[in-house]
């Protein structure tokens, strides 16, 4: 029997990584006709965009909310790609922003979204849990928020739309205006009080840094699509969104190859030549998508090393990896009405929201004092089987902390964290979890390094900083493509972190090539 070739002479794109990142990109490059092939070196697609089987019941692995969703007679962004590219997911609109507790201070409030870029839902609630007493909180939060919302639309011009200076500051005056100032310096010029403030840096922990470090161009760009258009769910999951993905790929003549791992990024004369498996075998291309990290591309995956150029080192060691997770996950055997849980997202701080105290406690093993919960069920009634609903509990160390992990504490580690989330959300909800626990699943940062193989367990690319603002990030982007034919997609792309900027990644991994 004569021998089958598995792979093609050559191939036009290879995409590293079948995660929501390298789908996009290969869906993207497909639409546009050239010859791509995907290689994963998992047995499925999707990255950390997945689920599990426990007791035969599928359970979300990663996915909280998605942004740049939109409903449908006002799409936004994401939406519209997998509108675009034929990839049919079914978005469930989750029905509250979050709710925000401060075990220290009281404050306790509950925020609703608006559905069309409106804020004056969320701005009202949080001004009359803050003791607005004559409307003056609310107008200056509905003030905020609309600056957050037009710097956001203007990103999302900006970001496709090459401009020169002066007509950006002809049209897009607030995006230049706040592009040098931490999200703190432009809440502060609003005078608002500090129990305000803090529901508004509620959701920090997304982004994985602190208002005074974060540009305000990236919190407010979290914020306006947030709280003005609301976030959504797939109603299957993430991996709903993966398989559809690779299958509409397939579709589109892409080859995706599971169970593939890539070892070397093969390249000649300082531009990309092909890849090498695990397995030795070479396939041919001109270009790469990269889903892996620039720090391990140039460091251990481009052959031979010496096309790495000094750029490209100095380009990794000036960037700060971002936060990893720790993340419980339960089924419960009630439903959540009946537990009395009443909302899907919360963030929780029992000791005051002290970013900087909480940060630096990011940085240690835990355990951890700022925490999301979400119960899936309320956005998705049928997640589980009545009767039954799921929690998880969620905090974002720094990779650090766990730099320390052993073979002989990790599993003291690991439950050490669990127990103390189940015991401060039992006593936060008034209910004992541990006595309706059916399954428990604990997701550690190492749990993510050995699953998706991501660098130091991060899933948050690299950190938003005010000294690497993602302004600069889309000013350099083209001057970072330091080996030609090479480009990358995923969380340490430009947009950052996130389902949503991952998608938004591959896209733009996939417009360098």
């Amino acid at each position: 029997m004569a021998n089958i070739k598995h792979f093609k002479d050559k191939y036009d794109v290879v995409v590293i990584g079948g995660a929501l990142a390298g789908l996009a990109a290969a869906l993207t490059l497909a639409k546009k006709g050239k010859d791509v092939l995907v290689l994963e070196q998992h047995n499925l697609p999707g990255g950390i965009a997945t689920s599990f089987v426990r007791g035969d019941i599928e359970i979300e692995a990663t996915l909280h909310e998605m942004m740049s969703i939109g409903p449908k007679e006002c799409p936004l962004k994401i939406r519209d790609f997998f509108d675009e590219m034929g990839v049919d997911i079914d978005w469930l609109r989750v029905p509250d922003a979050f709710r925000f507790v401060d075990g220290k201070t009281g404050t306790n409030v509950l925020v609703h979204p608006g559905t069309h870029g409106d804020f004056e839902i969320p701005a009202k609630e949080i001004a009359d849990a803050c003791g607005d007493k004559d409307g003056t909180i609310y107008t200056k939060v509905l003030k905020l928020l609309n600056l957050c919302n037009r710097v956001y639309n203007s990103v999302n011009i900006l970001s496709v739309q090459h401009m020169s200076k002066p007509m950006m500051l002809l049209k897009h005056p607030d995006f230049v205006k706040t592009a040098g100032y931490s999200a703190q310096q432009v809440i502060d010029t609003f005078n608002l009080p500090k129990n305000v403030v803090d529901v508004l840096a509620a959701y920090w922990i997304y982004v994985g840094d602190t208002l005074e470090n974060l540009p305000f161009t990236v919190w407010a760009v979290l914020m306006a699509d947030y709280l003005g258009y609301g976030s959504y769910v797939p109603r299957k999951f993430s991996h709903e969104m993966s398989l559809k993905m690779a299958e509409r790929a397939m579709e589109m003549g892409v080859q995706v190859e599971f169970g593939t791992r890539v070892d070397k990024i093969l390249v000649k004369n300082g531009h990309v030549e092909g890849v090498r498996l695990a397995n030795g075998e070479e396939v041919n291309a001109r270009y790469v998508v990269c889903s892996a990290y620039p720090d391990k591309a140039y460091t251990s995956m481009v052959e031979p090393l010496s096309e790495v150029p000094q750029g490209a080192i100095k380009f990794v060691n000036a960037k700060t990896v971002g936060v990893t997770c720790f993340s419980v996950v339960l089924l419960l055997d009630k439903d959540y009405k009946d537990l009395g849980i009443k909302d899907y997202s919360t963030f929780y701080a029992p000791k005051g929201m002290d970013l900087k105290e909480i940060f630096d406690e990011y940085s240690t093993p835990g355990p951890y004092n700022y925490i999301t919960s979400i119960c899936t069920n309320i956005a998705n009634p049928e997640a589980t089987p009545k009767g039954t609903c799921i929690y998880s509990i969620t905090a974002l160390p720094k990779p650090e902390g766990w730099f320390g992990v052993t073979e002989e504490n990790y599993e003291e580690m690991k439950l050490k964290n669990a127990e103390y989330f189940i015991k401060m959300e039992s006593e936060r909800l008034g209910i004992n979890l541990k006595d309706h626990i059916l399954e428990c699943v604990i997701e550690a940062p190492c749990t993510i390094s050995h699953y998706t193989g991501a660098y130091q367990g991060s899933i948050y690319g690299y950190m938003h900083t005010m000294d690497d603002h993602i302004v600069a990030r889309l000013q350099m982007s083209e001057k970072e493509n330091f080996i030609q034919g090479l480009s990358f997609a995923g969380a340490h792309q430009i947009s950052g972190d996130g389902m949503g900027p991952a998608i938004t990644n591959g896209r733009k991994g996939a417009k360098i090539v």
